[in-house]
């Protein structure tokens, strides 16, 4: 895409990442959020400690943005260990795996991300690394062939993707702890804003008082569509605003402002949601219409809308999925002024008030 988006939970830059890093937890007591997985991964890190062994295998999967690569930073940090970091697109050879898991040291975890873009070629090599701790190279070819068995340092792999479903059976059923990560409340990202802002010095520079920064605070996180990545996002381009326009005091007038000029409106939809929902509403009544009649009508990629967009949507009502289409809700009719016409026509669904 090419314009920014700034609710968007993808990491947007490498500043960003070490913004991020800085903010990390680095341990679980001080984790907010995911409390099932939290109290699994404390149970799970207590017993292998006292036993000396290295943690087990973990598979992380959900939204961007939701604490994958925290996680895996935190359990590395438990067990007092070197964090070894790559990627699925970045394993395209099997001599670039042999390469990073001959290069582990005892208890070193190793964090994937992107898992699920693995080729099939590479994961084959993944399965005996991971269940006995060696790798089984094939040398020359032919009648010449012989297998070497190269011996590994017991590990931990930590694997993290969105998409799930793309990951193989036999992938799956290596990992000892398989969770998927969830929507943040937003009494827990208040939560993390907080430790956010403590850590940014804001408590003590940037607000008339602790009631006006604690309402600002409240603001971001009804915002931030439930994603730790995206409130501290805003809380910077806040920081910023209030810096510039506002002599470095944090209000909630302040960050309304400033999120209004970010196009970010009181339910966290930015200008393209608002765009997708408008199109469907006023071009095509509502709905059910195909997400690349929409995608072509907006002038974005289909899968674009599908992975970015439709997501939030579908959390906050404001659009169904059905088997003719996409539809809007009558909640997203409330939110953008549209109004439900009971015609005749079935797929006549809304039309603009104005209208009326």
């Amino acid at each position: 895409m090419a314009k920014e988006r700034l609710i968007s939970a993808q990491a947007d830059s490498p500043t960003e990442e070490l913004f991020n890093l800085s903010l990390r937890p680095t341990r679980l007591a001080e984790y907010v959020g995911q409390p099932k997985l939290v109290e699994k991964l404390t149970i799970t890190l207590q017993a292998v400690k006292q036993r000396q062994e290295p943690m087990e295998h973990i598979l992380l999967h959900g939204p961007p943005g939701l604490g994958k690569t925290t996680l895996a930073h935190i359990v590395a940090h438990e067990m007092n260990a070197r964090l070894v970091v790559t990627s699925g697109p970045a394993l395209t050879r099997p001599t670039d795996l042999v390469g990073t898991l001959t290069n582990l040291q005892p208890g070193d975890v190793l964090f994937i991300d992107e898992i699920h873009r693995l080729s099939p070629v590479v994961e084959e090599y993944l399965y005996p690394a991971m269940e006995d701790f060696k790798i089984d190279l094939t040398v020359d070819s032919g009648m010449h062939a012989k297998t070497i068995t190269l011996p590994l340092k017991p590990f931990c792999m930590i694997g993290a993707t969105t998409r799930a479903g793309l990951i193989s059976g036999p992938l799956r059923s290596r990992f000892g702890i398989t969770h998927s990560l969830e929507f943040y409340q937003r009494h827990e990202l208040l939560q993390i804003l907080r430790r956010s802002a403590s850590l940014m010095k804001l408590e003590s520079t940037s607000a008339p008082s602790a009631e006006d920064l604690s309402a600002a605070l409240t603001m971001i996180s009804s915002r931030s569509r439930g994603t730790p990545r995206i409130a501290n996002r805003l809380l910077r381009r806040v920081r910023d605003f209030a810096q510039v326009r506002g002599n470095g005091r944090l209000t909630a007038e302040l960050c309304d402002a400033a999120l209004l000029l970010e196009g970010v409106d009181g339910l966290g939809l930015d200008e393209l949601d608002r765009r997708y929902l408008q199109i469907i509403g006023s071009v095509y009544q509502g709905g059910p219409v195909g997400v690349e009649a929409v995608a072509a009508t907006l002038g974005e990629d289909a899968g674009t809308l599908e992975d970015v967009v439709e997501p939030y949507l579908l959390q906050v009502g404001f659009l169904a999925r059905t088997r003719r289409g996409r539809q809007l809700t009558p909640q997203a009719a409330e939110h953008l002024g549209l109004r439900l016409n009971l015609s005749a026509d079935p797929n006549s669904l809304f039309n603009d008030e104005e209208d009326a």
